[in-house]
């Protein structure tokens, strides 16, 4: 009996269906590894970037924005789209410098991974970033956004208690974290005695 569970589903067409100039909806006639046929909606978009930026070893800047989708206020780190023709680490320094006025000294990478695996086609690229130096580039005309210190322990109790669903955001404050068992040591925290 083959194993389904590792077998491709075969395209047989593709229709796209809207496309702006964040993202693109096609719908897909697929036929499945058992042969029968149905239709899946995909969401494309270009992948991501996220930076939680450290002003030092004990203080995290958050961002603070109204999110349209989640009809919420929420607070994230500096994140967004990476542009046609740029590197990861150039859209996470240019994103990092439109939301916070800061530069990187240094990017460190957290992890990459897939925003949604089911009807969405995003990989995020996050890192942690130190040694943060003045910038300014002017913000996205969509953005309308607040900046503030956290203390990193705040940041982590937001995203522990569910004030943070962000996964862009909580995928690198637990991941920077020392004291959780996924800590990657990133080398940012220094523990408190």
């Amino acid at each position: 009996m083959p194993n389904f569970s590792e077998t491709p589903w075969n395209v047989l067409s593709t229709q796209p269906v809207y496309r702006n100039k964040w993202i693109g909806v096609r719908e897909d006639l697929v036929e499945m590894p058992n042969g029968r046929t149905t239709v899946y909606g995909v969401v494309t978009c270009s992948p991501c970037v996220g930076v939680l930026p450290f002003v030092d070893p004990h203080t995290v800047l958050l961002v603070k924005q109204y999110r349209y989708v989640a009809r919420r206020v929420t607070w994230e780190m500096p994140t967004g789209g990476v542009h046609a023709g740029e590197t990861i680490e150039a859209a996470a320094q240019r994103e990092i410098t439109e939301e916070v006025g800061y530069r990187a000294g240094r990017l460190t990478h957290v992890c990459t991974y897939h925003t949604s695996k089911s009807v969405m086609d995003e990989t995020a690229h996050l890192f942690v970033g130190v040694d943060l130096v003045k910038a300014a580039l002017p913000p996205d005309e969509t953005e309308f956004i607040e900046v503030r210190p956290f203390p990193f322990a705040e940041a982590l109790q937001m995203v522990l208690s569910g004030e943070i669903v962000d996964s862009q955001c909580a995928v690198p404050v637990v991941a920077a974290c020392p004291s959780t068992p996924c800590w990657r040591g990133v080398g940012i925290i220094a523990p408190r005695s």
